[in-house]
């Protein structure tokens, strides 16, 4: 993805980022049926300089975390899976923010998920997660992690640690 990838998962982090604190969505408090969240497919960035091309390898990756974290979710009981449309296609991280509220929005969504992969080195990645109260137009959840290792197992968890952290908004007082 070079230098647009990395600005795309760059500006999507700033555009939210500015309201850092975790604030339970009203949407999920006192809830009992599940709360409809668009979880966009995620952006993957990959600036490790590694000479071998694993292209296919990181977009096999990003994919199956993008969907990991989808049914995870749906799993929890807590979450109603919803899916924005931008145009033809489903949405992803990579567009414009107002854009994508209001295609979640459409799609009936009281949340968005939204973030992204970077690969830094060989044995280091990032990963950046907003959820987005799409009513209030703010984030509710904002967390960057880093994970070791470039492995399926690496990535498993990973999403599993990222689907735990967007379950607890849920069950947020």
């Amino acid at each position: 993805m070079g230098g647009d990838g990395g600005r795309l998962l760059l500006a999507a982090s700033l555009l939210w980022g500015a309201a850092l604190a975790v604030v339970p969505p009203a949407a999920a408090a006192n809830r009992a049926s599940p709360v409809p969240i668009a979880v966009l497919d995620l952006v993957y960035v990959d600036t490790s300089g590694e000479v071998r091309d694993q292209t296919q390898e990181h977009a096999a990756r990003i994919r199956r975390f993008s969907e990991a974290l989808r049914s995870d979710l749906e799993r929890s009981g807590r979450f109603r899976i919803v899916t924005p449309q931008c145009g033809a296609a489903p949405c992803t991280a990579s567009g414009e923010p107002s854009e994508l509220i209001a295609r979640a929005r459409e799609a009936g969504a009281k949340l968005m998920l939204i973030g992204g992969v970077h690969k830094q080195s060989t044995l280091i990645q990032w990963a950046k997660v907003q959820a987005v109260d799409v009513d209030a137009e703010r984030p509710v959840l904002d967390r960057l992690m880093t994970f070791r290792g470039d492995t399926d197992e690496a990535w498993e968890r990973a999403e599993a640690f990222v689907a735990r952290e967007v379950e607890a908004l849920a069950a947020a007082p």
